[in-house]
Formats: structure tokens, C-alpha cells, sequence
């Protein structure tokens, strides 16, 4: 029985009645470091769907996909968090065909949203195939085969050891999955963010038309906003991961064990943009 004129139960009688006060569990500050033996306990993890592809270049390639969904469950069985955001761009990429095949440019990006979900779905089959609870939710509501975007029902899955993929983007056009993964990853309290690509990490020159290109092991924030020759992010996204204070790790998908490593802190693996 509460007392006239109490606003609730006295804080001890909250734990006693099971309900648990979840907003200090957005993040944990004194794992955030990755400076090569901090262990973070939440990560956001973006994959491009050129990334997908693999070397076909076009559609999903069930070698890559199921190689992540493998990389995905051992960073699972180390009890980390993972929440993934999809590119579409194995499919479509609102940008670049939009002109070409005379559709506006939200209309376009809306096209590529749906792409998004394609691959959200498969990688979501993958990872159960691993035994690992998968739930996709996305930004534009298709209840028939994903759940809405719910930042409370996100983290409630994550706490209970699922794997959450973001699909359809910020669900607003003119806006990169890049961007998308910072947001959802401020949203969500991630330590990091780790991008995932086709290469070993961010190269001073693009490694495939120079094969002289050096690989920056670190850099900074306000270097990667001031480098227009470095377009692994776009700068949208760097800047929130900036202000947010969200690192960001940019390592290769293809080879196996770096993401495991790269949620370990490994200094060896990719390059690390922070600070």
C-alpha cells in the first residue's frame, strides 16, 4: 500500500517487485576504450551490401553471408551485444541510378530501403542457422515479416542476448545506412562501431586503383572529416559518431576472426578512428 501523496514505491521496493531501472544500462563509459585489451560489451556492426556480394558484385553470396553470421555468433558466445545495420547497395543505391532511370531521388531511396530488408532477412536466416536469436527491425513498418523500429524493444533484445539488424535505414531518403549505423549505434549506448568492408581498412589513396596505398592504422575524427580523398564514411556519420564519442573501427569481413578481434580492441586489426 503507497502512502497518500507518495509519488511510488520506495526505490528497495522497486527490485523486490522484478522491475529493474533499465536507463542506466544504455551504456557501460568503463569499457569504451579500445586501446588493445579493453573489452567492449555492446557494438554496432555495419555491413555494406557490396560486402555481401562478395565477388560476384551483385546479390547475396551465401559464403560471405554465412561467414558473418559465423563471426557474429562468436562475438555472441563471448557475451557481447550486437545490434547490425545493412547496406542495399548489392541491389540497389538510390544515388546513383536515380538520374539514370528517371525516378526522384526519395522515391529511389525508398528502392534502396527495401533492399535493405532483403538483406536483413537473409542475414537473419544465416544467423539462426548458427542457434543464434535473431530479430530485424525496421525503420519503415512491415510487420508481415520484421518488427518496427522500438529503441526499448531493441535494447530489451540485445539485454536478453539477441541479435537485433536494423533494415530500411533511418526510413527518410537523402540519408546513408552509414548514417543510419551512427545513429542507431548513439541510440543504443554502443561502445563502437565497426564498420565492416572489402578491405583491410582506410587507406590514404583508394587501395584498388592504387596498389601503393598505405594502410593508417589510427586517425582521428577531425582528420576523417577534413580528408576528402577518404570516403569509407561519409561525413554525416562521422560527425555524429564524433559528438557522440562512438569509435569507429574499419576492418575486412573477409578475413576470418577480425570481427571478433576488432570487438576485443585488437591493435592489429584495421584502422581505429576516435578522438
Amino acid at each position: 500500500k503507497v502512502a497518500a501523496g507518495a509519488c511510488g514505491p520506495a526505490p528497495g521496493q522497486w527490485r523486490r517487485a522484478g522491475l529493474v531501472c533499465r536507463a542506466q544500462q544504455t551504456r557501460e563509459p568503463a569499457e569504451r576504450q579500445l586501446d588493445g585489451t579493453a573489452k567492449v560489451r555492446r557494438v554496432l556492426l555495419k555491413v555494406s551490401g557490396e560486402a555481401l556480394a562478395g565477388e560476384q558484385g551483385f546479390g547475396i553470396d551465401p559464403v560471405v553471408v554465412q561467414n558473418v553470421a559465423h563471426e557474429v555468433a562468436s562475438a555472441v558466445a563471448d557475451n557481447i551485444q550486437v545490434a547490425i545495420v545493412v547496406g542495399g547497395g548489392n541491389f540497389f543505391r538510390g544515388s546513383s541510378v536515380s538520374e539514370a532511370l528517371n525516378i526522384d531521388r526519395a522515391s529511389a531511396d525508398y528502392m534502396g530501403m527495401l533492399a535493405t530488408v532483403m538483406n536483413a532477412l537473409s542475414l537473419q536466416s544465416a544467423l539462426e542457422n548458427c542457434g543464434v536469436p535473431t530479430r530485424v527491425q525496421t525503420a519503415i513498418e512491415m510487420k508481415e515479416v520484421a518488427e518496427p523500429y522500438i529503441r526499448r524493444r531493441c535494447m530489451r533484445h540485445l539485454e536478453k542476448g539477441r541479435v537485433v539488424i536494423f533494415g530500411a535505414g533511418t526510413g527518410n531518403p537523402f540519408f546513408t545506412t552509414d548514417t543510419c549505423a551512427a545513429l542507431r549505434a548513439a541510440e543504443i549506448g554502443a561502445n563502437c562501431l565497426l564498420k565492416a568492408t572489402k578491405v583491410d581498412g582506410v587507406y590514404n589513396d583508394d587501395p584498388v586503383k592504387n596498389p601503393e596505398a598505405e594502410l593508417i592504422r589510427e586517425m582521428s575524427f577531425q582528420q576523417m572529416e577534413s580528408e576528402m580523398k577518404i570516403t569509407v564514411m561519409d561525413k554525416t556519420a562521422v560527425t555524429l559518431c564524433r559528438e557522440n564519442d562512438i569509435p569507429v573501427v574499419v576492418f575486412n569481413i573477409k578475413k576470418k576472426g577480425m570481427l571478433t578481434q576488432a570487438v576485443q580492441g585488437s591493435a592489429t586489426v584495421g584502422t581505429r578512428i576516435g578522438g
